[in-house]
């Protein structure tokens, strides 16, 4: 149901250290008053296609559970969050405006994930 690219974004998250995640995590908290929230709200998919993400980013973060938390309380949860935000722009990638993907993909784009574009993307 999600594409191979969104499938392979979510895959990221068993890969990167704790560290890593926490950083993409506070930088995304960050960019909530900066377009975050907006960019998040204007990427809907359909209830099918949402539960399958999240069940996909449940599955990729699960196993890491305790090592997250060891590293900071909380962090599962947070990086969840993150993760599933940005997989949905990942997955509404051909139709998601630059500026919302530019936003909600960033944190990850610094932290050395490959960020597939944007078919509004002007540099693509």
């Amino acid at each position: 149901m999600l594409d191979a690219v969104t499938t392979r974004f979510i895959g990221t998250a068993a890969t990167l250290a704790p560290d890593v995640l926490a950083l993409v995590y506070d930088h995304m908290v960050r960019l909530r008053g900066h377009g975050g929230r907006e960019a998040s709200r204007a990427l809907k998919l359909s209830a099918a296609h949402e539960s399958a993400l999240q069940a996909m980013v449940r599955s990729a973060l699960l196993p890491r559970a305790d090592e997250l938390n060891a590293f900071r309380s909380g962090l599962l949860s947070g990086v969840k969050s993150a993760y599933v935000v940005a997989a949905r722009a990942v997955q509404r990638r051909d139709s998601a405006a630059h500026e919302h993907y530019d936003v909600l993909l960033r944190p990850f784009a610094v932290a050395g994930v490959e960020i597939p574009p944007c078919a509004a993307d002007p540099d693509s």
